[in-house]
């Protein structure tokens, strides 16, 4: 019986045929047999977070992190605790510490297959695993999920749990990658479950997993800020969709799975009424799928609804956070296929006449070698989120309140109780960032020995 005629196309019906594999697994894990499991990734730092030679494939990613700010001096120093934040309200004067709100765009994650020299993904952390503005929230579909506790709903940095059920084929090599580009320490928990193969993917048959992601702020609107949406002026042809949002470009062989997209709209009437547009190998106009609006395109109608399908949905909605918009679209059971090249594209609003903060990953496969993709720096990553402004600080020399001797002293106090933390902290940063890059060797080590024992078992 073939291997097609088997599986039907059918995913529950994979495991229950014999096949000649080997899975493993590359974690976070302390191999000291102490409970200190993450990754601590320094300011500036690339940490490798896998590096396997093949044939085989990824089949899962778990991750979770965090990135916290140190706001005061806490009680308990860090370097006699045995956890990687303190989840202490701050109201309790027991420690005075917070997330990055900022962070899930501050990190990126890259991967490499075989002889790539540049990445085949590259992405913020948050936006790869469809956490979009760096706000977390709730969500599950067929290839990514993410898991939020309630008090972290809906808060820029907030904690998460994500998960990524892609398969991603590679011949020679899989290298994964997280590079802090942050101010703070990052800490990552991971699973990279993957399954060896005793013999090479048909290199006419294997495509390889890319994911890119992308934003303009704001985009290229021609109308004015007070032109409504749907509005009598904003009718005007859109013959060729030069000017269009692009979610992606790219040339090659491959297939178009789907992307997420993020929206903060700033007029306050309706983001989505542009075109889907997808122009496919020699495509001129009109292109071979031409749609007829923003949630059309995300299968949704009249607006974005509440809700997250196994391949279409909201994972955050404008109603839920006013302006903000998160949606996804994976063509798995439709996938667009490409034989030359292809962009995907979105008018803002119709014929692109909105100027709003977009974001956008995609993800698809193609063959190698693929295009050399970049991101923009972090100052132009960072999500655009309201921020209050806290009043100018007293110094207490002049006016009514002058200080009190016990006063300075007490705020002298708290700054040398600051500084001696902070060191503290610093200390054991440091000492767990050295343990990562070992385990980050050993890990490739572990990942060599698998792979020796399964080859020396077919023999």
């Amino acid at each position: 019986m073939s291997t097609s005629s088997f599986l039907d196309g059918d995913l529950m019906s994979a495991a229950a045929q014999r096949k000649t594999a080997r899975t493993a697994r590359i974690s976070s894990w302390d191999q000291s047999g102490l409970n200190e499991d993450a990754f601590v990734v320094l300011p500036g730092e690339t940490a490798v977070l896998a590096d396997i030679e093949g044939p085989g494939k990824l089949t899962h990613l778990w991750f979770v992190q965090t990135c916290r700010r140190i706001l005061g001096p806490g009680l308990i120093p860090y370097s006699k605790s045995g956890v990687a934040m303190m989840e202490i309200h701050n109201a309790l004067g027991l420690n005075y510490e917070d997330s990055d709100p900022d962070y899930y765009r501050k990190v990126i994650i890259k991967m490499f297959w075989d002889d790539s020299e540049t990445p085949n993904v590259i992405a913020p952390i948050g936006d790869f695993f469809c956490l979009g503005h760096s706000m977390a929230a709730n969500f599950q579909s067929m290839p990514f999920t993410v898991s939020v506790k309630p008090s972290e709903e809906k808060k820029f940095g907030g904690a998460a749990a994500f998960n990524c059920y892609l398969p991603m084929p590679f011949n020679k090599r899989a290298r994964v990658e997280i590079e802090n580009q942050g101010e703070d320490a990052y800490f990552q928990y991971f699973y990279i479950d993957y399954e060896l193969r005793p013999a090479p993917f048909d290199p006419s048959e294997i495509l390889y997993f890319h994911a890119h992601w992308r934003r303009e702020n704001p985009t290229n609107g021609w109308a004015p800020d007070n032109m409504q949406t749907n509005s009598l002026e904003t009718q005007v042809p859109n013959l060729d969709g030069k000017n269009n949002y692009i979610i992606l470009e790219t040339t090659g062989s491959g297939t178009y799975i789907g992307c997420n997209h993020s929206v903060l709209h700033h007029q306050g009437t309706w983001w989505g009424e542009g075109d889907d547009m997808i122009f496919i190998d020699d495509d001129k106009w009109p292109p071979s799928m031409h749609g007829t609006g923003g949630e059309d395109y995300f299968t949704q109608g009249w607006g974005m609804q509440k809700n997250a399908y196994p391949f279409c949905g909201t994972i955050i909605h404008e109603e839920d956070v006013p302006g903000y918009q998160v949606s996804y679209r994976w063509h798995l059971p439709d996938p667009v296929r490409f034989n030359s090249k292809i962009r995907v594209t979105l008018e803002h609003g119709h014929a692109n006449h909105l100027r709003d903060d977009w974001a956008s990953t995609a993800y698809w496969y193609q063959t190698l070698p693929g295009p050399a993709l970049a991101i923009p720096p972090v100052t132009a990553r960072l999500p655009n989120r309201p921020q209050v402004k806290p009043p100018p600080f007293y110094d207490g020399k002049s006016g009514v309140n002058v200080l009190t001797d016990l006063q300075k002293q007490n705020i002298k106090q708290r700054d040398d109780r600051m500084k001696e933390f902070v060191d503290d902290r610093n200390k054991w940063l440091e000492r767990r960032a050295a343990a990562s890059r070992e385990r980050a060797k050993s890990n490739v080590e572990l990942a060599k020995d698998i792979r020796k024992r399964f080859f020396e078992s077919l023999k």
